[in-house]
C-alpha cells in the first residue's frame, strides 16, 4: 500500500523524499543512473527543480461505514486510522494510539471505497 512522498521526474513517478533543494528518488528495480542501496532498493538524488511534481500520497477507505486512512498492511489485514468526528462511534473497537488518534486492524475484505489522495 502506497503511503508517503512521491515525485514525477522525466515522466515517471517514483517514491520520493524531499531533501532541501534536492529530492531523493527511489525504485525497487535496477534503473539507469540509480545506485543500489539495499535489497530491491535503488536511489537517485536530483535537484528539486528537475522534478515536475512533488507531493504526498495517502489511501483513504471506508470500514464499518466510517472514514479511515490506511496506514499499513500485513497479510490479509489493513492498519486503519479513523478520520471521522471525535469521539468515534461506539462499536468500532478502536484503540487510542495517541490522544485523539484511533486505530484498528481491519480485514481487507471488510474495507471498501479505497482511493488515493494526493496533496
Amino acid at each position: 500500500m502506497r503511503d508517503g512522498y512521491y515525485a514525477r521526474w522525466r515522466d515517471q513517478e517514483f517514491d520520493a523524499s524531499p531533501d532541501g533543494d534536492r529530492v531523493r528518488l527511489y525504485t525497487k528495480e535496477p534503473t539507469a543512473g540509480f545506485e543500489q542501496i539495499g535489497a530491491q532498493r535503488y536511489l537517485r538524488v536530483v535537484p528539486r527543480g528537475d522534478v515536475s511534481e512533488l507531493g504526498y500520497l495517502t489511501v483513504r477507505c471506508r470500514w464499518r461505514d466510517q472514514p479511515f486512512q490506511i496506514i499499513g498492511e500485513h497479510g490479509s489485514w489493513y492498519r486503519v486510522e479513523y478520520l471521522g468526528e471525535l469521539p468515534p462511534p461506539d462499536g468500532l473497537d478502536l484503540g487510542e494510539f495517541d490522544r485523539g488518534v484511533h486505530q484498528a486492524w481491519a480485514k481487507r475484505d471488510e474495507v471498501s471505497e479505497l482511493s488515493e489522495q494526493r496533496t
